[in-house]
């Protein structure tokens, strides 16, 4: 009787999730601020982002979408 009480129990709302999502706009902007223009590397060198980016794909070891094998 357990185990179907928690199949039909929504799971609580924590974090952000639970807030107003006025706060949520808030953080989030505040955040995205948090660093000076001057600091933010890869918005002053195209070229160290497009290689930072390469870097990380070619250390995800090809975890993006791959061809269907079904016909």
């Amino acid at each position: 009787m357990d185990e179907q009480k928690d199949a039909n129990r929504k799971p609580a709302r924590r974090g952000f999730a639970a807030m107003d999502p006025e706060r949520r706009r808030e953080i989030a902007r505040r955040g995205g601020a948090s660093v000076p223009g001057e600091k933010r590397s890869f918005a002053q060198n195209r070229d160290l982002a497009a290689n930072a980016g390469r870097k990380g794909g070619a250390a995800s070891r090809g975890g993006g979408r791959r061809p269907s094998t079904t016909s």
